[in-house]
């Protein structure tokens, strides 16, 4: 191999099949990361956006009959924060359609509708976040074994030639090290974004619960008045 022929696309298709395996595996991944990617940003960003507007509304001083309704009609279309509104609501009436007048029972049947419904919202929310935790964490090491292999096969070479200069073991060793800087280019950029959405989906998942619990304050507040009305 002559000095023009160390571009990296000569390095690639002189290296040995198991390091262009390596390659490949690794170009295919960082492909689906970045793929990943962006289709959790603009989940994350919609899911912020439906939730703050929903949170707006909620506080705007609409009925809570009125969100419910609202709620229903966009099941499909609404953010997590409308739905888990509308399973808590929809328990609360259930239940107090049985006539459950005890408070504590009401409102626990009601809390455990929510958190259910937000254990799922948040489920969803998190649906591929484990792929880029995969591919930051195993990338390198997929590639440092391309690396390693690729530097094995190139020694191997090196064995039958009598005179073993630095042009002959260049194109060797960088062959392999192709690799390594291949692995990095996948990982890098996953090991970000996952730090990032997974801060990002804490705060969602922190706001969601602060809105269970102050809805679950209001849904109270309303059952007691309800009782003291009644007794009276």
């Amino acid at each position: 191999m002559n000095s023009q022929d160390m571009s990296i696309l000569s390095l690639i298709l002189q290296a040995s099949w198991v390091v262009q395996l390596v390659m490949l595996i690794l170009v295919i991944a960082s492909i689906a990361s970045w793929a990943t990617i962006f289709r959790k940003a603009q989940t994350l960003k919609r899911v912020r956006t439906l939730n703050d507007n929903f949170e707006q509304d909620f506080w705007s001083g609409t009925s809570l009959n009125d969100l419910y309704a609202s709620a229903a009609q966009n099941a499909k279309t609404g953010g997590p924060m409308e739905r888990i509104f509308a399973s808590g609501m929809r328990e609360y009436q259930k239940l107090r359609e049985r006539r459950i007048g005890d408070v504590a029972t009401l409102m626990d049947g009601t809390r455990r509708a929510m958190r259910a419904s937000f254990q799922r919202e948040l489920d969803e929310i998190e649906s591929g976040l484990s792929f880029l935790g995969t591919v930051a964490s195993v990338s390198p090491y997929v590639g440092l074994f391309g690396t390693v292999w690729g530097v094995m096969h190139a020694f191997t070479g090196f064995a039958n030639m009598e005179q073993i200069t630095l042009a002959t073991v260049a194109p060797g060793i960088a062959e392999a090290l192709v690799a390594t800087a291949m692995g990095l280019f996948a990982a890098i950029p996953a090991v970000t974004a996952y730090n990032r959405y997974a801060h990002n989906i804490d705060r969602i998942a922190s706001q969601e619960e602060t809105f269970i619990e102050e809805f679950s304050n209001i849904l109270q507040r309303n059952v007691g008045a309800t009782t003291s009305a009644s007794g009276h």
